[in-house]
C-alpha cells in the first residue's frame, strides 16, 4: 500500500477541526447543563424552605387541634356552664382545625415528593456534567496528540506494525485519562454529598423539636440515598476504568460486565471463552473490552433482543470476538448511507482498524445481528 503524507496530513487536520467543533458543542452542552443545575438548585432550596415552614405549620395546627378537642370535650360534658351555641362553636372550630391539618399534611407530602424529584434531577444533571467534562478532557488529549508532529505520524505509518503501535498509543492515552478522572471522582465526590448535607439540616431541626418518629423516617430515607449515591459513584468509576482490567485481566472483567449487563437490561447474556486464555497488552485488553461494551450497548439500545452471546476465541496470533443477538436486525448496506446514525458501530470499526484488525457485520431484518472482530496479537510489546 502506498502512503501519501499530504493526504494523511489533510485527514489529520480535518480530524483536528472535527474534534475542535465537537469540543465547542460539548462546551455549549456544559453551559446549558450548568444553567439547568443552577435553576434546579434554586428551586430545591425554595422547596426545602417551604417544607420546613410547612412542618412548623403542621406542628402548630396539630397542637391547636388537640386543644380544641379538649375544649370540645369540656363544653360537651358541662351542660350547666355552657350553652348549645358554645358547643356548636367548639365543634366547628375543632372541625376546621382538623381540615387545616389534613390540608397542610397533603401539602407536606407534595413538597417531600417534589423535593425527592428535584434531588433525582439534580443528580442526573450532575452525572451528565461529569460525563461531558470527561469527554471534553479526552478530546483535548486527542487534539493535542493529533496537533503534534504530523510529519512524524507519516513516517510512523510506513508499516502495518507501526500503524498498530500508533493505535495502541492512542488507546493507552485515552485509558490513562480515564484512570485520572476515575481517581478524581473517587477522591472528591463533594457534589453528590452536598444534597445529603441539606437533608441532615432538616433532621437536625426535627431533633430539636423532638419529632423522633419523623426523624426516624428521614434518617431511613437519608441512609437509602447515601447508599444509592455510593452505588452510583462506584458504577461511574467502574465504567470509566474497571480496576479488574489491570488486576485480573480481560476475561474476568468481561464476565463481571456481562453479568451486570444481564441484570440491568434483563437480556439473557452468555460469555463463552475458547482456546487457551492469556493476558494481552494493557492497551489491547482495554480496546477489546470497549469493543464488547459498545456492542452490548448497541444491542440494548437498538436490537430489541432477548438473548445475546459473546464468544471470544484465543488463537496463536489472533483474538476473535463474536457478538450475536436474536434481535430485529438491520440492513448493513444502509450503514454507509446513514453514517451519522451509527456512531457506535463506526467507533467499533475504528477501534478494530487502529489495532490492525477487521470487523464484519452480518445482519438481516428480523433475523438478528452477528458482529465478528479479528484482532492480531503478534504486536511488539515494547510500548507497554
Amino acid at each position: 500500500m502506498d502512503f501519501q503524507p499530504d493526504a494523511i496530513d489533510r485527514v489529520i487536520k480535518n480530524a483536528i477541526e472535527m474534534v475542535e467543533n465537537s469540543k465547542n458543542q460539548i462546551f455549549e452542552i456544559l453551559e446549558s447543563a450548568r444553567e439547568e443545575l443552577q435553576t434546579l438548585n434554586q428551586e430545591f432550596q425554595f422547596v426545602l424552605k417551604e417544607t420546613s415552614e410547612t412542618l412548623e405549620k403542621v406542628d402548630q395546627l396539630e397542637l391547636s387541634y388537640r386543644r380544641s378537642r379538649i375544649r370540645l370535650t369540656e363544653v360537651s360534658r358541662d351542660f350547666v356552664r355552657y350553652k348549645e351555641e358554645d358547643i356548636r362553636q367548639a365543634y366547628e372550630k375543632a372541625t376546621q382545625l382538623q381540615l387545616d391539618v389534613m390540608i397542610y399534611r397533603e401539602k407536606e407530602m407534595y413538597l417531600k415528593a417534589r423535593r425527592n424529584e428535584l434531588q433525582k434531577r439534580i443528580r442526573s444533571v450532575e452525572s451528565s456534567l461529569e460525563r461531558a467534562e470527561s469527554i471534553g478532557s479526552q478530546m483535548s488529549v486527542v487534539k493535542e496528540y493529533l496537533s503534534g508532529e504530523i510529519s512524524q505520524v507519516s513516517r510512523v505509518l510506513e508499516t502495518a506494525k507501526n500503524r498498530q503501535l500508533i493505535g495502541l498509543k492512542i488507546i493507552l492515552a485515552q485509558e490513562e485519562e480515564r484512570k485520572r478522572i476515575a481517581r478524581e471522582i473517587h477522591d472528591g465526590p463533594a457534589q453528590l454529598l452536598a444534597n445529603l448535607v441539606l437533608r441532615t439540616e432538616i433532621v437536625e431541626r426535627m431533633v430539636m423539636k423532638q419529632e423522633f418518629k419523623m426523624v426516624e423516617e428521614e434518617v431511613i430515607d437519608l441512609k437509602g440515598q447515601v447508599r444509592a449515591s455510593l452505588e452510583e459513584m462506584r458504577k461511574v468509576i467502574f465504567n470509566l476504568r474497571p480496576m479488574t482490567l489491570d488486576d485480573l485481566g480481560l476475561v474476568p472483567t468481561l464476565r463481571k460486565y456481562v453479568h451486570d449487563f444481564e441484570g440491568k437490561t434483563q437480556i439473557r447474556t452468555l460469555l463463552e471463552i475458547r482456546g487457551k486464555e492469556c493476558r494481552l497488552s494493557s492497551a489491547m485488553e482495554a480496546a477489546i473490552y470497549r469493543l464488547v461494551q459498545e456492542a452490548l450497548s448497541n444491542v440494548n439500545k437498538h436490537s430489541r433482543a432477548s438473548y445475546v452471546v459473546v464468544e471470544m476465541t484465543f488463537q496463536a496470533q489472533m483474538v476473535k470476538v463474536v457478538i450475536q443477538d436474536n434481535g430485529c436486525g438491520f440492513n448493513p448496506m444502509q450503514l454507509e448511507e446513514k453514517r451519522n446514525d451509527h456512531f457506535g458501530i463506526m467507533g467499533m470499526r475504528e477501534r478494530a482498524e487502529l489495532l490492525e484488525g477487521r470487523m464484519e457485520i452480518n445482519s438481516k431484518v428480523n433475523e438478528g445481528t452477528k458482529i465478528i472482530v479479528h484482532i492480531p496479537t503478534n504486536v511488539d510489546k515494547r510500548e507497554e
